[in-house]
């Protein structure tokens, strides 16, 4: 019977997880396919919608059909890929300053938050901050207790 072998060579010391950096590309590439997938699905049903009140038919109602799944998925797969370009980049950033722990994940969400609307003005730009600090909140908590660590943080409660 044939062991069941490593299917990486690591090098000598080296941690058998990836780490953070190595995360960062299949996290960006996975959040640009959902983004596409759910702009796909609005851009569909917004075209079902325009193209009923515009009374199309045929050749043009599947071309403004493929032109509202094509616009929309492509924005929100572009919106969902910045923002997940954004939280790697801070995730990264942080875990390379300080150990790598939920802190980081937390601090990376708010900055990612913060930096994606800081074109939008001083209030929208506290806002994002806000929504990237929940979310990312929401993500420790659920991994935290998922996972059982709530001793090793019951001196923070």
């Amino acid at each position: 019977m044939r062991q069941a072998q490593p299917e990486f060579i690591f090098p000598e010391g080296a941690s058998k997880q990836r780490g953070r950096f190595e995360l960062a590309f299949s996290q960006i590439g996975s959040s640009v396919m959902i983004g596409a997938s759910i702009g796909g699905l609005a851009g569909f049903y917004n075209g079902i919608k325009a193209t009923n009140l515009a009374n199309q038919t045929g050749k043009l109602r599947r071309t403004q059909m493929l032109n509202h799944v094509m616009k929309q998925g492509s924005a929100t797969a572009s919106t969902f890929g910045t923002i997940a370009v954004l939280y790697s980049v801070f995730g990264v950033m942080l875990s390379w300053a300080r150990e790598d722990d939920e802190i980081n994940t937390i601090a990376a969400g708010t900055l990612t938050g913060i930096m994606y609307k800081s074109t939008a003005g001083l209030r929208k730009c506290a806002v994002g901050g806000g929504v990237g600090l929940a979310i990312s909140s929401m993500w420790v908590l659920w991994n935290v207790v998922g996972s059982k660590k709530v001793d090793q943080y019951k001196g923070y409660l």
